[in-house]
C-alpha cells in the first residue's frame, strides 16, 4: 500500500473534523460568545493574563501539547501495525482530542482562567479536587523528567542540532520585543524568524557542537539536563510575551514547515508501506493490542496534559471566547497530523519489511529514533535532502517540541504548587519563586535518583500514558456536569469519557501485573496511587452528574 493514500485519507479525516465536528461543537455544545470578556482582558496583568493573537496563541497551545509524546506513541505503537495506530490516532483526533481541548478552554474561560485542578473543587467538590492535583501533579513530573531526558539524549546524538535549538530563545526573544514592545506586525517578525531558525539548522550542520567529557564529574547527558532545568525555571517566571509565547509561535511555524516538508517528501517518493497493516507476529513479550494501545498513543490521539495547558496558560491569553475553536480544536488536529507523519515515518521509512523488524524487535523499540531515521529516508528520496540534513532537521523538530513543552509544563507545576500551598496554608511557597524552585527540587531529585546519568528521569515515564489518559477522562467528567448544569448535550463528552475510563483502568490494572512480576516497587505502588486517586475522582464526578441531572429544572441555562 502507497503511504500517499494513508496521508490524504489521514489528512482529510482530520480536515473534515475541524471544518464541520468542530463548528458544531462550537455553535451548539459550547455556544462560543465573541462578546463574552475573556479572563485576558477581565484580569490583565501583562504576565500571565495576556489578550493575544490567536495565531501567536494557537502557536503556543500547538508547540506546548505536542512535546515528543505524539511522536513517540505512535513510533512505538505500530508495533502492533499501522492500521489499528491509524485509526486511534485519526478517530480519537476528530472525536476525542479536539473537544477535549476546546472543552477545557472554555470551561476555563468561563471560571476566570481556573486550572482544571481548580475548576474540579467548584464542580464536583474540595476532596476530588485534592485528589486531582495529585494526579495532575504526577504528570507534570512525568513530562517534565522524562522530556529532560529525551532532549538530552538527542542533543548528544545529533550534535548538529545544538545550535538550531538554543538559537530558537535569542529569535523568540526578538520577536516577543518586536510584537508587544514595538507594536510590529505579525508577517515580518515571522518571515525573519522562520528564516532564521532554518539558517541556523544549516549552521549547526556545519559547527556541530559537544560538551565535555566531564564537568565535576557530571557526563554530557547530565550537563544538558541541567542545562535545560536551568532554562525552563528561569522561562516560567517570565512574562508569557517575553519569551513563551513568541517561542511557541515561531516554533509552531517552524513545525509547521517541516510537517510540510515531511509531507510533501512522502507525495513526491510515494514511498511503500512494509509494515504490516495488523502485525500476528509481534515479538515476545508484546502486551495485547487492548488496552495498551490507547495508553500507548495518548498525545496525538487524546491527552490529558492538553487539559492542563488549555486551563493553564492557553486560557489566560485567549483575545476571544471564540478564538477556542482554532487554538483549542486545531491545536489538537496539529497534533495529530505530527502523530500521523510518525506512523508514515515508522511504517514507509524503511526499505524492506525485514529492515522494519530489524528495528521492532520488543515493545518500546522504535521512538523517536524510527521517526528520525525513516523520516530522514523519506526526506532524501522525496526531496533530494542530504540524509544527514534531513535528520537533523526532525532531530531539531522533536527538541523544540519537547522543549516548548518543558516550558508551559514547568509553569503548570509551579501554578500546582501554589495551590497546593494555598489550599495547606503554606505562605512559603506560594510566592512564583519559591513554588518554581520546590517544582525544580522534585524535578531534579528524580531525574538523579537513579545515577548521574539522569536515567532516573525515566522512572516512572511507564505510568505517563495511562496517567494521562485517566486525566483527560476526568476533564471530560468536568465538562459532562457543566454540559448537564447548563441542559446542552452531554453526549459528546460521554461517549468518550466512558470509553477512556475503561481503557485507562484497565491498562493499570495490566500494569499492575506486570510491576509486581518484576517487583519494581515504586511502580506499583504509584499505580494503585493513581488507580484510587482516579477511582475516587470518577465516582464523585459521577454522583455530581446525577446531582446536577436532578437539579438540571432549577438551573437557568447561560445565553
Amino acid at each position: 500500500m502507497s503511504s500517499i493514500l494513508l496521508m490524504l485519507v489521514g489528512l482529510a479525516m482530520m480536515a473534515l473534523g475541524f471544518f464541520l465536528y468542530s463548528s458544531f461543537l462550537a455553535n451548539r455544545i459550547f455556544r462560543l460568545q465573541a462578546s463574552f470578556r475573556t479572563p485576558a482582558h477581565e484580569l490583565r496583568d501583562d504576565v500571565d493574563f495576556v489578550p493575544t493573537n490567536k495565531f501567536v496563541l494557537w502557536g503556543h497551545h500547538f508547540t506546548s501539547v505536542a512535546g515528543a509524546a505524539p511522536i513517540v506513541g505512535p513510533a512505538i505503537a505500530v508495533i502492533w501495525g499501522w492500521a489499528p495506530a491509524f485509526l486511534w490516532v485519526t478517530l480519537g483526533t476528530v472525536f476525542f482530542a479536539g473537544l477535549h481541548d476546546m472543552g477545557a478552554l472554555w470551561a476555563s474561560v468561563r471560571n476566570k482562567g481556573q486550572s482544571i485542578g481548580t475548576l474540579t473543587g467548584s464542580v464536583i467538590g474540595s476532596r476530588a479536587r485534592n485528589l486531582f492535583l495529585v494526579v495532575i501533579f504526577l504528570l507534570l513530573l512525568m513530562v517534565n523528567t522524562a522530556f529532560a531526558v529525551v532532549i538530552s539524549n538527542l542533543l548528544v546524538a545529533t550534535p548538529a542540532a545544538v545550535i538550531p535549538t538554543w538559537s530558537a530563545i535569542v529569535v523568540a526573544l526578538f520577536i516577543g520585543q518586536a510584537i508587544y514592545r514595538y507594536k510590529v506586525g505579525l508577517l515580518w517578525p515571522s518571515i525573519i524568524g522562520v528564516v532564521l531558525l532554518y539558517g541556523a539548522i544549516f549552521l549547526g550542520q556545519a559547527f556541530p557542537i559537544t560538551l565535555p567529557e566531564s564537568v565535576f564529574g557530571l557526563a554530557p547527558k547530565a550537563q544538558w539536563i541541567i542545562l535545560l532545568f536551568t532554562y525552563a525555571g528561569i522561562a516560567s517566571l517570565l512574562p508569557v510575551w517575553v519569551l513563551l509565547q513568541p517561542r511557541d509561535y515561531i516554533n509552531g511555524l517552524q513545525l509547521f514547515i517541516g510537517l510540510g516538508l515531511l509531507y510533501a517528501a512522502t507525495l513526491f517518493s510515494g514511498p511503500e508501506i512494509v509494515a504490516p497493516a495488523f502485525n500476528d507476529a509481534v515479538p515476545e513479550g508484546t502486551p495485547g493490542i487492548v488496552p495498551l494501545l490507547f495508553v500507548t498513543i495518548a498525545c496525538g490521539a487524546i491527552s490529558g496534559f492538553h487539559g492542563l495547558v488549555a486551563s493553564g496558560t492557553s486560557s489566560k491569553q485567549l483575545d476571544k471566547e471564540t478564538d477556542a475553536r482554532f487554538v483549542g480544536y486545531f491545536g489538537a488536529v496539529g497534533e495529530g497530523m505530527l502523530a500521523l507523519a510518525a506512523i508514515i515515518c515508522c511504517a514507509a521509512g524503511f526499505a524492506t519489511l525485514g529492515e522494519w523488524e530489524a528495528v521492532y524487535t520488543k515493545f518500546g523499540a522504535g521512538g523517536v529514533n524510527a521517526f528520525v531515521a525513516g523520516g530522514g529516508n523519506i526526506l532524501a528520496n522525496g526531496l533530494g535532502l542530504d540524509p544527514g540534513l534531513g535528520s537533523t532537521i526532525l532531530a531539531v523538530m522533536a527538541i523544540l517540541f519537547a522543549a516548548t513543552t518543558m516550558d508551559t509544563g514547568l509553569r503548570l507545576q509551579r501554578y500546582v504548587v501554589q495551590e497546593a500551598a494555598q489550599i495547606a496554608g503554606v505562605r512559603a511557597l506560594q510566592g512564583s519563586v519559591a513554588a518554581t524552585l520546590a517544582a525544580l527540587v522534585f524535578c531534579v531529585a528524580l531525574t538523579f535518583s537513579a545515577g548521574g546519568d539522569g536515567s532516573g528521569g525515566m522512572l516512572i515515564w511507564p505510568l505517563f500514558g495511562t496517567t494521562n489518559q485517566l486525566l483527560a477522562g476526568l476533564t471530560l467528567s468536568i465538562l459532562s456536569v457543566m454540559l448537564i448544569k447548563l441542559r446542552r448535550p452531554v453526549w459528546v463528552t460521554a461517549v468518550p469519557l466512558v470509553f477512556l475510563l475503561v481503557m485507562s483502568v484497565l491498562a493499570l490494572v495490566v500494569q499492575l501485573g506486570t510491576f509486581y512480576r518484576e517487583g519494581n516497587w515504586l511502580l506499583l505502588g504509584m499505580d494503585i496511587v493513581i488507580l484510587v486517586a482516579a477511582l475516587w475522582v470518577a465516582l464523585e464526578a459521577f454522583i455530581a452528574m446525577r446531582r446536577g441531572a436532578d437539579a438540571v429544572a432549577t438551573v437557568r441555562p447561560e445565553g
